[in-house]
């Protein structure tokens, strides 16, 4: 039996930790929320400032059920949850004692969802067995080896833009996992997470839209005619990029041609490159007392280009990190414009080469040597390099 609360008064006794986590899955119901307690959790704390809950700052008393169509009681007073399951009792709502399952008229279950899917467990008086079945199961559904055959067969097509993060197939979203779990055809980047496309089953298409640094590609034109082509055909298309598919990754672009087709498009953001590679080298892109902004640019086009639309005498009297991608062929004359309008020489430069891959490796140097580093060190693309000083930041022994 499920409840559905949506609207309906629910009632909380308690503040702490599992007050905390039974108040964020009744907001995700729908439900409105009282919470009575002295003290709360500052995220708790948080939601009443919002309006989002009602809080009552004081100990429960008798009568603040009234009206209410469920009651937890989840405070560290045995006495007080007792009289919250009696007055429950009395009024005939289902009650919800945190410390005494026995003692309560409703057992909650571990919750997962998975879009519109909600997965109940029970664990037979073990909440972390509960627990664990719960989590297999979503897991399951993610990477699409518990079957959702009424969530596969959706009527008509449409496409999704999914940023696959940096590589690792780890750092991919859940809800782009979902994405490829109920796929017909996915159209993939090689700097997507190559790893996943062996994951599909047999009858997915997996169609390779690759673009390598000044070498072979697919034209972008012909990238949107397969996504409308095969949404027309009413199947579940995934369109698979590295990153996150608003930055430089041309995914508006995407999203236009299938709106002007009238395909229903979803765009699932991804982790960017810009920001996920650095960290996995141990380099934050802002630091407290360092600098207060950083900016993400493509070094596609060198300084000079007349295609190019960066401002890079700007950049240069930036104090800030400057992030580079796509910048390997072109880091000499990126680094010598710096310079010329207004870094120092000796900035520290880390350029990491493969991120988040088995491959991955960092090296560090100022932009005065950037040009002779990277042919020196075999650094290839794809490779991402951040300009300031927190590339010259170490982890503290």
């Amino acid at each position: 039996m499920g409840l559905r609360l949506r609207d309906r008064l629910v009632v909380v006794v308690g503040g702490g930790r599992v007050a905390h986590r039974r108040v964020a899955g009744l907001l995700e119901a729908r439900a409105r929320v009282t919470v009575v307690s002295p003290e709360v959790t500052p995220a708790v704390e948080s939601l009443a400032a919002a309006g989002r809950i009602t809080w009552l700052r004081r100990p429960y008393r008798s009568g603040d059920l009234d009206g209410a169509w469920y009651a937890i009681a989840a405070t560290d007073d045995p006495g007080a949850n007792a009289a919250v399951a009696e007055e429950a009792e009395r009024a005939r709502i289902f009650c919800a004692r945190a410390d005494d399952r026995a003692a309560s008229s409703v057992w909650t279950p571990a919750i997962g969802r998975q879009g519109d899917l909600v997965i109940g467990v029970h664990g037979g008086g073990d909440p972390q067995r509960a627990i664990g079945v719960r989590d297999a199961i979503i897991t399951g559904l993610t990477d699409g080896t518990v079957g959702d055959r009424a969530a596969r067969h959706v009527a008509g097509g449409s496409v999704v833009l999914v940023g696959g993060g940096p590589g690792d197939p780890g750092l991919i979203t859940v809800r782009g996992r979902q994405a490829l779990a109920h796929a017909d055809v996915v159209v993939a980047d090689h700097l997507g997470p190559q790893a996943l496309l062996a994951s599909l089953p047999p009858e997915v298409e997996v169609i390779d839209a690759s673009k390598l640094p000044r070498g072979r590609s697919m034209a972008q034109e012909r990238i949107n005619e397969l996504l409308v082509t095969h949404a027309r055909a009413g199947r579940r298309v995934v369109r698979l990029k590295g990153g996150d598919p608003f930055v430089f990754g041309r995914g508006m672009e995407e999203l236009q041609a299938c709106a002007a087709a009238g395909i229903p498009v979803e765009v699932v953001p991804g982790i960017t490159s810009a920001v996920a590679v650095p960290a996995l080298a141990g380099i934050p892109v802002t630091h407290r007392g360092l600098t207060h902004e950083f900016v993400v640019v493509s070094g596609h086009l060198p300084p000079g280009h007349p295609d190019s639309l960066v401002d890079w005498p700007a950049l240069g009297r930036l104090r800030g990190t400057v992030v580079v991608l796509m910048g390997v062929d072109t880091a000499p004359a990126i680094a010598a414009t710096l310079v010329e309008h207004g870094r120092a020489p000796g900035t520290p430069v880390a350029v990491i080469s493969d991120g988040s891959t088995p491959t991955q490796r960092t090296v560090r140097t100022t932009l005065a040597e950037l040009p002779r580093t990277l042919p020196d060190s075999g650094i290839r693309p794809p490779a991402v390099w951040v300009v300031g000083e927190v590339a010259g930041l170490l982890p503290q022994p």
